[in-house]
């Protein structure tokens, strides 16, 4: 499992941090806190709040071309 810390301030940060996950078969999730959200989920993504770098949590250690692809969100 991979731990980091990313940031999505805009709405269409979240939108764009949506699609780019959603293209790897990888369990993910997105921790605030004591809340936990599916990465996958826009709606889920809104719950949190987003002031503040979260968490991404993917349940893989083999994911170097999802590290590529989200590097603009890197908090």
């Amino acid at each position: 499992m991979k731990s980091i810390n990313i940031k999505l301030s805009l709405a269409e940060n979240v939108k764009t941090f949506v699609n780019t996950v959603n293209r790897y078969p990888y369990d993910m999730d997105l921790r605030a806190g004591r809340h936990v959200v599916d990465a996958k989920s826009i709606l889920g993504i809104f719950s949190l709040d987003l002031s503040k770098p979260i968490t991404l949590e993917v349940y893989t250690d083999d994911c170097d071309d999802l590290m590529n692809d989200i590097k603009p969100f890197l908090a």
